[in-house]
């Protein structure tokens, strides 16, 4: 049986010597532990002796498992020997995900070990300068390491400085121009600074360069709609937050904990567009979601912008709500009765 399968990114080595080593270990592997039948790339096209890299650009092809399975385990050998870089590899059945496979070098390399272990660290609250420290130690030792320069961008986002992290993106982009977390670090940074149009751009790059299958697709794709949102674009805002509120997100998804307050958002961009009765719907459904991890938004918000479209559409319980989110101690509900 075949199945839908999807490949992507690249794999750099530090010379020709590490190259060459990779290039003649995957014949071996393929000469001696592997059938070519199960073999789904040909060296040809992905060994790059002009760039000393192993790439995949986005590839999307029917498979059997057996294949796949064999394929990833000679990408993840043959990725040992480089110095930094991920590929990522997913198999879908009927569009759900069947395994996926998130492949870069893991060897006793001083570069690869600083990165892996900056990496580790900076998923670690209070912990950021250390994985400052060990991210830096791989980029002294590899300068055009992209992920480091990601990771050590995220570390400094989160540490409010903002200037460095914008440069450590811009860094991570000129050396891999396909790393989705560092054009949506930057958009991040361009939002702060109230830059819509460019974080856009950046966004739209995120949005390209991940799939509807990665987290940080759907991260961008809601930051998209805040920027339209905030550029008067309520029309493509409502497209990208139409698809987003669908997305059924696992809840360990950082994304998950966003719906509940896209709902509302997205409510209000239908009422911007004269769709006051499906804002009104939408925002009856918000309500029906029970999570604690919902939070960015009060039901108390969500009260008030429903007294707004009763009130709007002329129906009846639009005072109630106003009082229900006036006592559920929403200011602006609260501020509106006062001035009845």
């Amino acid at each position: 049986m075949f199945y839908k399968s999807i490949f992507q990114g690249k794999i750099e080595f530090d010379n020709p010597r590490s190259y060459s080593k990779a290039l003649k270990m995957f014949r071996h592997r393929v000469e001696n532990y592997h059938k070519s039948t199960e073999v789904i790339f040909d060296e040809e096209l992905l060994f790059h002796e002009d760039r000393l890299t192993i790439e995949l650009p986005r590839t999307v092809l029917n498979t059997t498992e057996k294949a796949w399975k064999t394929t990833v385990s000679l990408l993840s050998y043959t990725a040992q020997f480089g110095i930094s870089g991920s590929l990522g590899v997913w198999m879908i059945d009927e569009g759900k995900l069947m395994h996926f496979a998130w492949i870069e070098p893991e060897s006793d390399k001083a570069v690869v070990k600083n990165y892996l272990m900056g990496k580790e660290m900076s998923k670690v609250e209070g912990k950021e300068d250390e994985a400052i420290d060990l991210l830096t130690k791989a980029i002294e030792l590899y300068d055009k390491h992209s992920q480091a320069y990601e990771r050590r961008g995220f570390m400094n986002y989160i540490l409010e400085k903002y200037h460095d992290a914008e440069r450590d993106f811009s860094k991570a982009i000129k050396w891999d121009e396909g790393n989705a977390a560092a054009y949506l670090g930057r958009g991040r940074i361009k939002m702060r600074r109230k830059d819509y149009v460019e974080a856009l751009e950046d966004l739209k790059m995120t949005i390209a360069k991940s799939l509807a299958l990665q987290d940080i697709h759907w991260h961008a794709r809601r930051l998209k709609a805040d920027c339209l949102i905030h550029l008067k674009d309520f029309k493509g805002a409502e497209f990208e937050l139409r698809f987003f509120i669908k997305k059924d997100f696992k809840k360990t998804s950082r994304n998950s904990r966003h719906k509940k307050v896209s709902m509302l958002k997205h409510a209000i961009v239908m009422k911007e567009l004269g769709e006051t009765d499906k804002a009104l719907v939408t925002l009856k459904d918000a309500l029906k979601i029970e999570d604690e991890n919902q939070k960015y938004v009060e039901d108390a918000d969500i009260y008030l912008e429903m007294s707004i479209c009763k009130k709007e559409l002329g129906k009846n319980g639009h005072l109630a709500d106003l009082k229900r989110a006036a006592k559920m101690g929403n200011k602006r509900a609260i501020g509106i009765l006062e001035n009845r």
